[in-house]
């Protein structure tokens, strides 16, 4: 099936206006709140991660978090 076979009479296509106003409400699990906090790492661990680009602190974070799971299950 193609997007041309799509029947769209009784709903509309969503604007992208439309779509950055979308909010979800169901269906997703609350994220816990971040906290700020001040860490020493070594340098080249820092130079390291920031060198794989923007979003180094959400890596370095998903990183934390899972060997914090790891080790809870264990």
């Amino acid at each position: 099936m193609t997007d041309a076979d799509i029947d769209l009479s009784e709903a509309p296509e969503i604007t992208p206006e439309m779509f950055a106003k979308a909010i979800v409400t169901t269906g997703l699990e609350p994220k816990p709140n971040k906290q700020q906090l001040t860490i020493r790492i070594d340098s080249d661990v820092l130079v390291w991660f920031r060198g794989q680009g923007r979003g180094y602190q959400t890596t370095i974070n998903t990183l934390l978090r899972a060997y914090m799971e790891a080790h809870q299950q264990a």
